[in-house]
């Protein structure tokens, strides 16, 4: 488990991290979501010990990682995939991390095994690509079998098949029973990975919340309905209040519900082929939640003259 209680990160007039607590529990991956210049990666630093706190505490376990003797068995961490000697081989690398903390190097071979990086082994890390430095990665951080994880953009420069395969290897550890701490700018993704979500905006807690409860906080669900015939989608859409229509036989109705919708349609008569909510997206909700916390903010429309 990670505890964090009211860290603060600040450089000069700056405030990176602004009285930041929040619990991330074992058995569960807890998406971390914010804009860039969130302060996410500098969180992650600062629970690793890469960064000094201006104010407050990060603990795993109850202990700060500087007080943990053999670090590697107890918190797997990837920050920067490339943040390695590209003349070590991925083996000799992986090596030398397992040698540190006295883990088995047979570990290592297993690792790679895991991350599909066997045939490569003795590759010099110079010559890999960002998706196999991610894996690299990703072995060291279960180098040790721990039972936390920390992963910042780990799926960052993988393809589809590499993703997926993360989303399943950080699932299985949280059914472990261990804590994964996630972050990724892939909503879709973190979408489908995630069990809770915690989104901060300029350093700030925005929202702490399980993935189904975040997504609720989002505007009403519209509700989507296609009925036999244009007249009868008529008849419908006009005794709705608030209702758009998307094609000759359907229609977007909003603040009212999927049930409301099908006993009303129910009562006029009208034939209903097709009834369900649109759930919003994770990213839909997460632009809402962070639009007020944008470090660099872009217009939808070009400047004349460019």
């Amino acid at each position: 488990m990670i505890t964090l209680r009211g860290l603060t990160k600040r450089h000069g007039g700056t405030v990176a991290v602004d009285d930041l607590s929040l619990d991330v529990e074992e058995g569960r991956v807890t998406g971390f979501l914010g804009p860039n210049g969130a302060g996410k990666s500098t969180t992650m630093r600062m629970i690793l010990g890469l960064d000094h706190a201006t104010a407050g505490t990060a603990l795993i376990d109850g202990r700060p990682y500087a007080r943990l003797r053999h670090p590697l068995r107890e918190v797997g961490a990837l920050l920067d995939a490339k943040a390695l000697h590209p003349a070590r081989s991925a083996r000799g690398h992986l090596v030398a991390q397992a040698r540190s903390n006295g883990i088995p190097v047979r570990r290592v071979d297993e690792v790679l095994e895991t991350v599909g990086l066997a045939a490569v082994a003795r590759k010099r890390v110079g010559a890999f690509s960002l998706g196999m430095h991610q894996r690299l990665g990703i072995a060291g951080a279960l180098l040790g079998d721990p039972r936390v994880l920390v992963l910042d953009e780990p799926v960052n420069g993988l393809d589809p098949e590499g993703v997926r395969w993360v989303r399943e290897l950080v699932r299985k550890q949280a059914g472990r029973g261990h804590t994964v701490f996630l972050s990724s700018h892939l909503m879709s993704e973190m979408q489908l990975t995630a069990d809770r979500l915690v989104v901060i905006g300029r350093g700030r807690l925005l929202a702490d919340l399980p993935m189904a409860d975040l997504l609720a906080r989002g505007a009403s669900a519209p509700v989507h309905v296609r009925t036999a015939d244009s007249g009868e989608l008529q008849r419908l859409a006009g005794a709705l209040r608030n209702a758009d229509v998307t094609g000759d036989t359907a229609l977007v109705a909003r603040g009212t519900t999927a049930s409301a919708v099908g006993d009303l349609a129910h009562r006029l008569g009208v034939r209903v082929h097709e009834l369900r909510t649109l759930t919003p997206s994770l990213e839909q909700v997460y632009m809402e939640l962070t639009a007020q916390s944008l470090e660099y903010g872009t217009s939808s429309e070009p400047k004349a003259g460019v």
